[in-house]
């Protein structure tokens, strides 16, 4: 696998395999790919892995669903709850909001649950600092916690 360093833009996207990534250093490390003009694709979402306990990780998860709009809650925030668009979101939060250089980076960004075909011919890369440290026992995927707050693959 190769690392990040020195990666020069190009119109093939850099393929990031995810698999044993912890969510937010992986999002840390492609948002800096992103803002330096590649185009990423995320492949394998449904295999990160977030850390904390894992009681504590869906508690506040459900917190989070409900929050909602006061006035109207079908108008309100919308929030995913697919493994892909969950990361995508996570992504998002580490780009700049108001500048067009984080509005261009973050429509570079693809995130796929899986490997899709049409993918499977370019070389993945993935993060060493990104990687899990400690037994895979110790943390929680992604994919774990989209089952339990409503995604039905």
């Amino acid at each position: 696998m190769a690392s990040q360093e020195n990666v020069i833009s190009t119109d093939r996207p850099i393929v990031v395999d995810a698999t044993d990534h912890i969510a937010g250093r992986l999002s840390s490390n492609v948002a800096k790919l992103l803002l330096n003009g590649n185009r990423v694709s995320i492949v394998n979402c449904e295999k990160i892995m977030l850390s904390g306990t894992r009681t504590n990780i869906i508690y506040h998860y459900r917190k989070f669903l409900e929050v909602n709009s006061v006035i109207h809650p079908k108008h309100g925030p919308v929030h995913a709850r697919r493994p892909d668009t969950m990361m995508t979101r996570m992504v998002r939060g580490m780009l700049p909001k108001k500048k067009p250089s984080g509005l261009l980076a973050h429509k570079r960004l693809r995130t796929y649950i899986g490997s899709p075909r049409e993918l499977s011919g370019f070389e993945k890369i993935q993060f060493k600092q990104a990687k899990i440290t400690k037994s895979a026992a110790n943390y929680t995927t992604i994919g774990d916690i989209a089952k339990i707050i409503g995604w039905t693959e």
